[in-house]
């Protein structure tokens, strides 16, 4: 890869990040349980609050974020994120946490994560050469799926070891070491330009959506993405009710049947890449988007007992793998149908919208299953999974996204 060390920081400082979010996999609703004594409706409330609030506050920040340099940008978003989970374990030593601190934590997260991400799709695109996209999101992928593999064992067993807020701790030290990482990998990043179409705060964000909905190219992908994620997120705690409640299975077996199908993901990333280099983007797209919508249905038929954990982890390696494939691909599709001047604005608008999405389906989902029970909500997901196809590209369009205007054709962007 051409960006060599560069690009090598960056990675090292994803791979902490990343590896400190799964060990922290839902340390939040775990500390509300376990030291809060919090119930059902307060832990959904807690899941809910954080993702929709989050991506509410991160509305007008992708606009601003358009016209600053994006390392800075990553860098405060993640000295934000280890001050905000700092704040937990502090508060439990003197006795202090509350319920509303740990709501007020999950939506600053949530609003950073939507900020972040933004702004290092566009650190990415500037940082690495056009025919090294895909080489370095098939990584990044990779390195997601292995922090997902051996980030929750690690964190249960420091959490048995040392105490329920361990793995928030070591979060916060994640995003603190992350930050180094991006600080150094610096690059050539040039201060960008704003344009004469480019409005500030929310209106700047709308920009990002119409964009999204006006290209031929993006706009099937993020309707079937946001359905997609957003039924696949839904069912997550009714299987965990399930599974842990109806069916009798031990918190280990639950998370034996999540984390070894992850090594799916890795199989999944690593094919990426040569699959399109063989077959193409738009054939691999259409072919993983499609397959990874006929496994969900399965775990509306899980039964208690090694069958039906085998069903689980069946399904889920399915699932992982075809999503691990589709995954750095549609990234990598999206940056290049994307104008560098518009990648953070149309990167936030598409996170909002589908935590927004990913909260609201989570919330009808649990009130479907508090009606009909988790295993006829899952099933029902399951079902509706089996048509999301349909939004994907039916055919291939051609139309490389437009250059950004050069300093010459623009006024001169503001201090960032």
């Amino acid at each position: 890869m051409r960006a060599g060390q560069v690009f090598g920081w960056l990675w090292a400082a994803y791979t902490v990040s990343v590896l400190g979010t799964w060990l922290a996999f839902d340390a939040l609703p775990l500390i509300a349980v376990v030291v809060l004594h919090a119930g059902p409706a307060e832990v959904s409330a807690l899941a809910a609050t954080g993702l929709a609030a989050g991506a509410a506050l991160a509305v007008p920040l992708g606009p601003w974020v358009e016209f600053r340099r994006k390392g800075p940008v990553m860098v405060a978003m993640d000295l934000v994120r280890c001050a905000a989970m700092l704040s937990i374990p502090a508060a439990f030593a003197l006795g202090g946490l509350g319920f509303a601190q740990l709501l007020i934590v999950s939506v600053v997260v949530a609003a950073a994560d939507i900020t972040f991400n933004a702004a290092s799709g566009a650190f990415l695109k500037a940082l690495v050469p056009p025919e090294d996209l895909l080489t370095a999101n098939g990584r990044l992928e990779s390195t997601t799926w292995m922090a997902t593999v051996l980030g929750p064992p690690l964190g249960g067993a420091a959490i048995g070891l040392f105490g329920p807020v361990t793995t928030v701790a070591a979060d916060a030290v994640s995003y603190l070491l992350s930050a180094l990482g991006i600080r150094r990998a610096g690059g050539r990043e040039t201060r960008p330009v704003r344009t004469n179409v480019s409005r500030p705060g929310a209106g700047g964000l709308l920009e990002g959506w119409r964009y999204i909905l006006t290209s031929p190219v993006l706009r099937p992908l993020f309707l079937n993405t946001l359905l997609v994620n957003g039924l696949i997120m839904a069912t997550a705690p009714l299987l965990a009710v399930l599974m842990l409640g109806d069916l009798g299975f031990a918190p280990w077996q639950y998370g034996l049947a999540f984390a070894l199908p992850c090594l799916g993901g890795l199989a999944g990333s690593r094919l990426a890449r040569p699959l399109a280099a063989r077959f193409g983007r738009h054939r691999v797209l259409r072919s993983a988007g499609t397959l990874r919508a006929f496994w969900s249905v399965g775990l509306g038929l899980v039964r208690p007992g090694t069958p039906g954990l085998l069903l689980v982890m069946a399904v889920e390696l399915g699932l992982i793998f075809c999503c691990a494939v589709f995954n750095p691909v549609l990234a990598t599709h999206r940056l290049d149908q994307t104008p560098a001047d518009r990648v953070t604005r149309t990167l936030s608008a598409w996170s909002v919208t589908s935590k927004v999405g990913t909260a609201t389906l989570t919330a009808l989902w649990g009130a479907l299953a508090a009606l009909t029970g988790p295993r006829t909500a899952i099933t029902t997901a399951g079902l509706l999974l089996l048509a999301t196809p349909l939004l994907l590209p039916r055919r291939e369009h051609h139309s490389p996204a437009p250059a950004p205007p050069t300093p010459a054709d623009a006024p001169p962007s503001p201090a960032g």
